[in-house]
């Protein structure tokens, strides 16, 4: 009997074994984590309807942060057109609002005004139920810049900005977990984005 029927027990003994492993890696057991790179501080800014928005407001939720200005010549359009497409991937997988947000801060608060921002903002359909268009002090978006982000922005406030092009990983814990270089469109893609948040809030 049992030789009769010895494919068929490790036929089946294979089949768990299998079905074990997808659900091992499905729940992200196994997998390394996400180092802690630093811890996003406290801020305080002004959202594209006047209303003030803080770090706590979007704690608790996966975050990707960026940092733009509206009259960016280049790089600042394409990656918030690949943000919006990142967007678009996770509201279809229903992760977008509930589980995850986006933070969109301009550090030329002189020129972006709350209409132009959102002038900029509807150009990429953006869903402002979860994606927060800020502005505020200039010193302020600088010094959280820099020291939560490590991004260097340097410039005049006279469309003389340089800076990197930075989108920036969160955890529900307000911990900086990766750094994307936008400018290498080779490895950082909408459906990248959208599968390390959708893993990080599985976390």
């Amino acid at each position: 009997m049992l030789k009769r029927y010895k494919w068929t027990w490790i036929l089946l003994v294979v089949i768990v074994i299998g079905a074990g492993y997808l659900v091992y890696n499905a729940m992200g057991f196994g997998k390394e984590k996400l180092p802690v790179i630093s811890q996003v501080g406290d801020f305080s800014f002004e959202n594209v309807d006047g209303k003030t928005v803080s770090l706590d407001d979007t704690k608790g939720k996966v975050r990707l942060f960026y940092f733009f200005y509206t009259s960016c010549p280049d790089v600042c359009p394409v990656t918030t057109f690949m943000l919006s497409q990142t967007q678009k991937q996770l509201v279809k997988d229903g992760t977008f609002g509930k589980d995850a947000e986006f933070v969109s801060i301009s550090f030329d608060p002189k020129v972006d005004t709350r209409e132009k921002i959102k002038e900029f903002g509807d150009k990429f359909n953006v869903d402002y139920n979860g994606w927060y268009f800020l502005r505020g002090e200039d010193q302020q978006i600088r010094d959280l810049a820099e020291k939560s982000f490590k991004i260097a922005i340097m410039g005049d406030n006279k469309d003389n900005f340089s800076h990197a092009n930075i989108i920036a990983l969160v955890d529900r814990d307000n911990q900086v977990r990766k750094l994307y270089n936008a400018n290498n469109t080779d490895e950082v893609t909408a459906e990248s984005l959208a599968k390390d948040v959708e893993a990080l809030a599985k976390e």
